[in-house]
Parts: structure tokens; sequence; C-alpha cells
């Protein structure tokens, strides 16, 4: 931590800068103590010279020994005198650089450490008139020595004054790092800091506007990609190396039926199927693949793709496509491809071998209207049905030929009876039309179109005596509502579904008698889709059928 370390700092340069100062403190006052020394040294032997001019040597025997120690020496170096030793045992000084420099100058001094006792020794020489050398001599500790004697309150005094420095060091230190800790690092500008971490400042708020830029670009990708991918209707999964789900849709969990997120989860807990599997596997060994699955219902297809990075996988993007529609679709391509092919073989069938027989002279002459006739039936039946058929195309590619037009409901309902009526009488069908004259803006030969093909079923299928009834009447939201019931042989629950089919009959066994190509109630799905129209239909076996049809829009009353 920081202010660890600043205490640590502190505490170590209060440590060497408290030793420093002793060691020069002991030092001046060492220097200054021994100055004073010396002076005083001098003092005392001018004072003793003057005496011993005077009164000579008994002088220096009146003396108290708490003068310091004083010694007489002769010219020669012998020792006359002195108040601590025997004279006699002491050696010759001639050769004491004190005396050599008081013979020569008239004084002199010189200093002498003891190497045992740690001490100085300062002596101080002044020549008397008659040549003899008075000296006197003091002793002064070395800086050691006073050390030494002093240790136990030194180290006293050095505890107490670290634990100062500690306590002082310990505060101060938190008051420098208190502004630091302080700072505002989501709004750096804002601080008033140290001036030296201005420059740091400067840049956190700059990396920091960087940052919250990228944030919000990472963001807005995010939420765009979102956006797309559960918008999607194909799943979307993102795996990693080892399986676990990174990502994903919820149109993924939705077709693979998935009650919880898969969050941090394998994807095999989606699916376990074999299929699946090895999808993912080879995804996961750096090959594309693709498989086929039904689930839940319905058919999928898994399509699967390595993510690769520097030339290693890195994991894998499964993708769900529900291709049950499709599927649906070109199975009903097919069919309707075998009952094209069917419908217009027979037809063709017929008018091949009518013409064949004609042609080989085999009819008689009186048969060949009848012959003709046959041919010419059959000739219409297939033009209907291409018709029909383009009809559908054109419906399903948006591409009729006609225009919008404010057209009278009334009216084309009643175009329609007076084009079924001769069907209506054969068959012993009353046609009847209720309601006003309701006014619609719409395609019109697609809406005569589908309530042509609505009122022909009703009259193929209705019973002798039966009815076909026709209601116009305003819905909902402005909208018309018009319902075509018919009291025929009504449809199965089970067939309600199929009967807009293309091709497909209820009762194929009586198909040919009623007649028609099998694709008008496919017009009525297609047109109806096409102009926006929604369908309902109502059935009950043995008591009729009713068509709703609700016309969005706005309508007048006429």
């Amino acid at each position: 931590m920081m202010i660890k370390r600043i205490f640590r700092s502190m505490l170590l340069v209060s440590a060497i800068v408290l030793a420093l100062g002793f060691a020069m403190t002991m030092g001046i006052l060492y220097q200054y103590f021994g100055g004073e020394l010396k002076q005083q040294m001098k003092k005392e032997a001018e004072y003793l010279a003057a005496g011993v001019e005077i009164q000579g040597i008994d002088y220096l025997n009146k003396i108290s020994g708490d003068q310091g120690r004083i010694t007489l020496i002769n010219n020669d170096g012998e020792i006359l005198f002195d108040n601590t030793a025997d004279k006699s045992q002491m050696e010759n000084h001639k050769d004491r650089e004190e005396f050599i420099e008081a013979v020569e100058k008239g004084t002199g001094d010189a200093e002498r450490v003891s190497k045992t006792l740690s001490e100085k020794t300062v002596y101080y020489a002044v020549r008397l008139s008659d040549g003899q050398v008075l000296r006197v001599s003091d002793t002064q500790y070395t800086v050691l020595a006073l050390i030494s004697g002093l240790i136990q309150p030194l180290c006293y005094v050095i505890l107490a004054m670290l634990v100062l420095a500690g306590i002082f060091a310990f505060k101060l230190s938190k008051k420098i790092v208190g502004p630091i800790n302080q700072l505002d690092l989501e709004n750096p500008a804002e601080n008033k800091a140290y001036d030296e971490i201005a420059p740091l400042l400067t840049k956190i708020n700059s990396q920091q506007h960087e940052i919250r830029k990228q944030l919000s670009e990472a963001k807005r990708q995010q939420e765009e990609f979102s956006i797309i991918t559960e918008n999607m209707q194909e799943g979307l999964l993102v795996i990693d190396l080892h399986t676990v789900v990174l990502s994903w849709n919820s149109s993924a969990l939705k077709i693979l039926g998935a009650e919880e997120n898969p969050g941090k989860e394998s994807i095999f807990a989606l699916n376990r199927s074999e299929k699946f599997r090895r999808a993912v596997e080879t995804a996961l060994s750096g090959r594309h693949a693709t498989a086929e699955l039904e689930l839940n219902g319905r058919n999928c297809q898994v399509i699967s793709n390595p993510v690769l990075r520097n030339g290693h996988v890195q994991g894998a993007v499964i993708l769900v496509v529900d291709i049950t529609e499709k599927m649906q679709r070109e199975n009903l391509r097919r069919e309707f491809t075998a009952n094209v092919s069917h419908e217009l073989k027979t037809p063709l069938t017929s008018i091949s071998g009518f013409a064949e027989i004609i042609q080989d002279g085999y009819v008689k002459p009186e048969d060949v209207k009848r012959f003709a006739g046959n041919i010419f039936r059959e000739s219409q039946r297939l033009i209907t049905l291409v018709g029909d058929i383009i009809k559908i195309s054109q419906m399903d590619e948006g591409s009729v030929p006609y225009e919008k037009e404010n057209t009278d409901i009334y009216q084309v309902v009643k175009d329609v009876f007076a084009s079924l009526q001769g069907a209506a009488d054969a068959s012993g069908v009353h046609l009847y039309l209720e309601g006003g004259h309701l006014k619609y803006t719409t395609v019109k030969p697609v809406l005569t179109e589908i309530i042509y093909n609505l009122c022909d079923n009703g009259i193929k299928y209705n019973i002798q005596g039966g009815s076909v009834t026709v209601t116009i009447r305003p819905g909902e939201e402005n909208n018309i509502e018009m319902t075509i019931a018919d009291t025929g042989v009504g449809i199965q629950k089970e067939e309600q579904q199929r009967v807009f089919e293309r091709f497909y009959r209820v009762d194929k066994s009586h198909s040919k008698e009623i007649g028609g190509t099998g694709l008008g109630l496919s017009i009525v799905k297609h047109g109806a889709a096409y102009l926006g129209i929604k369908l309902k239909l109502d059935s009950t076996p043995g008591q009729g059928t009713m068509v709703t049809l609700s016309l969005p829009g706005e309508l007048k009353n006429k």
C-alpha cells in the first residue's frame, strides 16, 4: 500500500537525519569544549608561570592537586616537578613536542590519545625566563567515550525520537495520501488535488472518455445485434470449444423446445439427438455441417460453421431453421404438379382418343357431331383448368392485371347469381341475396371470382330443393361482412382444413359427376389473401356450410 511505503520512507529518512544530526551535534560540541579546554589551560599555565617566576618551585608545592596535572621541566628535559607522579620514575621529556615547541617559540601544545582508555590528554607548555618549561595537562574524553558513557539515556532519547518520528510519519503519510484516496476517478477533471498528479488525472479523464465512447459503441452494436437476432425466425446459437452456449436468441430456444436459458451449459442439453451432436462436433473440428431434424412435430435444418481465430477453432455458430413450411410447400408443389398432370391428362386423353377415332374413319357421319361435342367439352374443361391455374399463379405472385375500383358488393353478387342461375335451376337450388347496397374499393374481378366459386360450390354440393343465401352487412371497425350459406351436405370436421388445397375434393367418387377443376376453393383462398380478406369456414355434415368473408377498409351506403 502507498501509505505503508510513504510511512517506511519517512521513518527511514527521519532515522537517517536523526543519526546525522546527532553525529554533527556531538562533533560540534566536542570541538567547542576542546577549544574551551585549551583556553582554560592557557590561562592556567600563564597564571602558574607568573607564580613560579616570583616564588620558584616552592609555589608549585603549595598548589592543590585539584588544579590538574602540573609538570616543571628544566631546559634539558629533566623533570623537576610533577604533582601527580614520582618525578624520579618519569622519563626525560626533551622529545615531547609541546616541550620542543615551547623551547623554540615560548609556548607549545600537543594532544595524545590513549589507545586503551579512549581518552585524549591535552598539553600546554610555557617557557619561563630561566629556560625552564612549565606544562599543564588535562584529560578530554573522546566522542566514543562520551557516547559509551551516555549509552543508556541516549538509547531512551533515540527510542523516544523514533517513536515520535513514527507517529508523525504515519499521520503525515495519511495526510499525503488522503487527497489521493478521495479522488473522484469517475470525474477526474473535477478533482482539486496536487499539481503533480494533474497530468495523470488529465490522462485518466482522456482514457475514460475514450473507454466510455468504446463502451457506448460496443453497447450499441450489442443492442443492434440483439435486435437483429431476436427478430430472426431462425434460431442462432454461439458456442465455445467446449460446447458451452455463449449466446442465443429466443427463436433457437423456441425451435429446440427449451424451457430455460442455456447460459453456461452445454448445447447438448438442448438436444441430444445423434444428428444434432454430429453437426456440432463436425463444426468444432473445423468443417461445415448440415443436418435435418424433426423437433416437436416440425422439420428443422441445423447448419453449423466453425469460428476460427489465427487458423485455430475457437467455437462454432449454429443456425437452426424451421423448414416445415418449406417442406410442406415442396410437398404441395409435387402434389400440385402430379394433380395438374393428372387433370390435364384426362381431357387431353379424351380429346386425343376422339380425334384418333375420327381420323381413322371409324365414326359414322351421323356420330361426328356427337364426337365433336365431346371434344369441345373436354377442350373447354382443359381451358377452364388452365385458366384457373393461371389465376392462382397470378395471385400467388401478386401480378393480377387489374386495378382497384369502387365496387358495389350487392351488384357483384347479383351478377354472380345471374351467371349461376342456370346451374341452380338444374340442381333445384334457390338463390337468395340479403342486405343493402354497400360500396367497397377492391379489385372487382378477383372479388367476383371468390364469390362465384363459393356460390358455385354451394350449388354443386347442395340437395334438391336446397338454397344458397348470401348476406351483406356492415361489420366491425367499418368493415363489410359477407356470409355465403348453403343447405348442402356439409363437410366433415377433419376435412375442413383441407378443402382449400389445390385439387382436393371431399367426395372424390362424385367428382366427375359434379364437374369442375378442383381449384375453386384454392382460388378463393389465394384471392382472399391477395385482397386481405379474412376467411372463416363453419360446416356441419348434413346441415350445410357457411363461409364468412370479412372485407377490411372503408365502406359507404349507396
